[in-house]
């Protein structure tokens, strides 16, 4: 299978953020990247119309907010979100001043979900230290995850015992097992917190396609409320089987590396939004790639990497508006080409 990434940044390894630096400029240069929705985020990185039913009364976005249910609950949240991998892995006060923004501006524009985790550094801290801030937790929909190895769940426990205190919150909405490390162990334990109303929803998450076999097993043999899995326009794996599978066993589906790390830009660094992308209301590169995915009618969010007010600006106009029929899924793959 051909690698998305033949270049060779293991000697150096500040070679790909300096290479995904120039794409950046390029595309901000070009005026056709005013919202990468923090495209080259590496980690945060994911049909039909869905819920159109809501709908924002703001003069300034009068089209229909794209919702999509939790089938274990009914619950709908929007299908743009918000990963924080990375970005939000900072430690100064003027580092935190673009995040504070774009988490002040994420729910006056219709955002609810935000993703994070211990492994994402000062990431999950950062986000708790900033919401507590703002004073909007009740605004939002906190995902976090766990991991342990081995069958002893302590770790776990004092792990997400930590994750509470850096959230700010006593309470939160949905507990993920990361990259599948220690579902047999975890899993009981997540679900006795959810009895316990300590965690609302439990999930469990993979951005590696080797592991798409162990998680179709899991989606056979638990009933999960969530699932958190990689997919994009040049990276579509997922919706072969996975995604469909979730749908069938009622598994809500959060997407991440939706631009592929930025891979799905690289192809159109040269070449203008088409016109035909109005006919599902987007108007830069950023929201055609996440229309994509919420097209998928599988899909209940996208999280992608979002660390700037413009970003989150450029992002949520994805969950807006209509959506992709599949004529033009066809167009946008090919224009990213096919699946590596």
């Amino acid at each position: 299978m051909p690698s998305h990434d033949p270049i060779d940044y293991s000697a150096d390894p500040q070679a790909r953020e300096r290479e995904l630096e120039l794409s950046r400029r390029e595309l901000v240069r070009m005026g056709i990247g005013a919202g990468l929705g923090l495209a080259l985020t590496p980690w945060a990185q994911l049909g039909a119309q869905g819920d159109l039913a809501h709908r924002d009364m703001d003069e300034e976005q009068p089209s229909a907010l794209i919702t999509r249910t939790i089938p274990s609950s009914g619950e709908k949240l929007p299908a743009v979100g918000i990963g924080t991998a990375r970005r939000y892995d900072v430690a100064t006060a003027e580092e935190k001043v673009p995040l504070l923004e774009t988490l002040r501006e994420f729910p006056k524009r219709g955002g609810k979900l935000i993703d994070t985790a211990p492994s994402y550094g000062n990431a999950e801290a950062v986000t708790g230290e900033l919401v507590a801030q703002l004073g909007i937790r009740d605004q939002l929909f906190l995902a976090t995850k766990v991991s342990v190895r081995g069958t002893d769940a302590t770790s776990g426990v004092a792990q997400m015992q930590a994750s509470f205190r850096a959230l700010h919150t006593d309470h939160l909405d949905l507990m993920q097992v990361w990259n599948l490390q220690g579902t047999e162990t975890l899993l009981p334990v997540l679900r006795e917190m959810k009895a316990q109303k300590k965690i609302r929803y439990v999930g469990v998450t993979t951005s590696n396609e080797r592991q798409y076999p162990e998680l179709e097993a899991l989606l056979k043999k638990e009933q999960l409320d969530f699932i958190q899995v990689d997919y994009a326009a040049d990276n579509r794996q997922a919706a072969d089987r996975i995604l469909p599978q979730a749908k069938d066993r009622g598994a809500a589906v959060l997407i991440n590396l939706p631009f592929g790390r930025s891979r799905v830009f690289q192809n159109v660094l040269t070449t203008p939004v088409p016109d035909w992308a109005k006919e599902f209301e987007a108007t830069t590169w950023a929201q055609i790639f996440l229309k994509y995915i919420v097209a998928n009618a599988a899909v209940t969010c996208v999280i992608p990497g979002t660390a700037q007010l413009k970003y989150v600006t450029d992002n949520m106009s994805a969950a807006r508006g209509v959506l992709p029929d599949a004529a033009m899924l066809k167009k946008i793959e090919a224009l990213v080409g096919k699946a590596m």
